[in-house]
């Protein structure tokens, strides 16, 4: 009989390298799935973050009929990334009262550096009608507006220019006795709208 021939691999040894093969190309797709998300994070420029720094109306019986009745307020505009400009298209500020308009402003395009900070002091001018009937809550000091900001922005990093991308967001601004903000947070941040928000301003 021959010996030392060599011995032909089971049919189960066969299947279990196969296996161990399969799960370490597994592994190492999923690692490079991680790190690839993880650069996409880091890459991903942020959204700008805008703040309600400053707001007061007239609340003076003196000016209550009169057309010239002007809401102040004073925007703060953040641009957090560390590599990335922002241009911005023309800005549509709306502040409500209930479902009615209390007064818009837009803010012409601007050009932001990257990590930094542009404030806008500016000025609305406010529909009477509706005016008039939020001075008789404000003397309560129950008064609640709502405000929101709608643009488009464009990101430039390394040189390039991305898409626009739509910017749509909103915050409430309680109102004391005194035309302005009033309670504990004197700077208001605002958010995209939730399902919270929508359902509240159905009720106001």
């Amino acid at each position: 009989m021959p010996e030392n021939l060599p011995s032909t691999p089971s049919p189960t040894t066969t299947m279990c390298d196969t296996k161990r093969f399969s799960l370490w190309v597994l592994q190492i797709v999923g690692l490079l799935g991680l790190l690839v998300f993880l650069l996409w994070l880091s890459l991903r420029p942020k959204q700008p973050t805008y703040t309600i720094i400053n707001f007061s109306l007239p609340t003076s019986p003196v000016n209550q009929g009169g057309d010239n009745s002007t809401v102040s307020f004073e925007l703060e505009i953040r641009n957090p990334n560390k590599d990335s400009d922002i241009y911005y298209d023309d800005m549509l500020l709306t502040f409500f009262y209930g479902e009615d308009t209390l007064g818009q402003k837009t803010i012409p395009s601007f050009y932001q550096k990257k990590d930094s900070t542009t404030q806008m002091f500016d000025h609305v001018d406010a529909d009477p009608h509706v005016w008039k009937k939020l001075l008789g809550v404000i003397s309560k000091a129950t008064a609640e507006l709502k405000v929101a900001v709608v643009t488009k922005i464009r990101y430039r990093m390394w040189g390039r220019k991305s898409k626009h991308h739509g910017i749509n967001l909103h915050g409430r601004l309680p109102i004391g006795s005194d035309g302005k903000i009033s309670g504990k947070k004197k700077k208001i941040r605002l958010h995209h709208k939730s399902m919270e928000w929508r359902k509240k301003g159905r009720n106001l």
